[in-house]
């Protein structure tokens, strides 16, 4: 058990636990039975996740390394990050009054750099750094609907297709989408033969015209948003993980700790 002494900023909370639990997975009902808390395990990789530690540099009040190891890679195979971000971004819309299901969205990017690990990569010649791209679609609350992590050479036009494949698939409510102007010419032709005659368009929001540095650009500030709370964490202020799919989970357990804090911070 962990040194009730020691608390990490880390930590879950009461209240972010009685949320976070059920939504975990049950106990096999064979094999040998759970000897580890699974509190503390989620603690570790919170602090991991946060901290940018090496696995086997946690601290030993979370127990073995290599058994928190092997509940986050076992729920990352099983889909269960992806699953916990989905239910927990319906609580915070529900909580602050949307609707569960989003009408708009926004698409984006991010480049980032790889460690020094033997991972797929490329080399993203616009921002001129060598790693990853993460490819991203969230709400208009900013909360995270899909990531597609891959080679940072993959143009983003040709990066947002399997992503927008896959949202349009599983959030039929959408209406609009938003995206810069580098996504604009062929992927808009691309995404009104992938809707048909549904009622959702791909809308780019262009930057105004003479105008020079940084401005705000209506709903475009709130993926770039998004992209700041990631690289907060730091595991993620560079890809450090050998598979694509590690990476996604990584984001995506980053976004459950945000909603967690958000919805124990919720007033009945």
């Amino acid at each position: 058990m962990q040194n009730a002494s020691i608390v990490y900023p880390t930590d879950l909370n009461d209240s972010e636990w009685q949320l976070l639990q059920p939504l975990l997975p049950a106990a096999a009902k064979r094999g040998r039975p759970r000897q580890r808390d699974l509190r503390e395990i989620l603690n570790g990789i919170f602090y991991l996740l946060r901290s940018g530690c090496a696995w086997r540099l946690l601290p030993k009040e979370f127990g073995p390394w290599s058994t928190v190891h092997h509940y986050y890679r076992r729920w990352r195979q099983q889909g269960v990050w992806a699953q916990i971000n989905h239910t927990l971004r319906q609580k915070v819309r529900v909580a602050v009054g949307k609707t569960v299901e989003p009408s708009g969205a926004i698409l984006d990017s991010q480049t980032i750099k790889t460690g020094d690990q033997a991972c797929e990569s490329g080399y993203d010649a616009g921002k001129k750094i060598e790693g990853r791209k993460r490819h991203v679609v969230v709400d208009t609350l900013g909360l995270m609907l899909w990531v597609i992590v891959g080679p940072a050479n993959v143009q983003d036009r040709d990066g947002a297709r399997p992503l927008l494949r896959v949202v349009l698939q599983f959030y039929g409510g959408l209406r609009k989408i938003w995206a810069d102007g580098g996504y604009a010419g062929a992927l808009v032709d691309w995404f009104r033969a992938q809707v048909g005659d549904r009622a959702c368009v791909l809308e780019i929001v262009r930057r105004l015209e003479g105008k020079t540095g940084f401005h705000i650009l209506p709903k475009r500030w709130i993926v770039e948003r998004t992209l700041g709370w990631l690289v907060k964490s730091r595991r993620l202020a560079r890809d450090y993980e050998t598979v694509t799919q590690s990476s996604e989970s990584m984001i995506y357990l980053t976004m459950i700790r945000l909603m967690l804090k958000r919805l124990a911070n919720v007033k009945p």
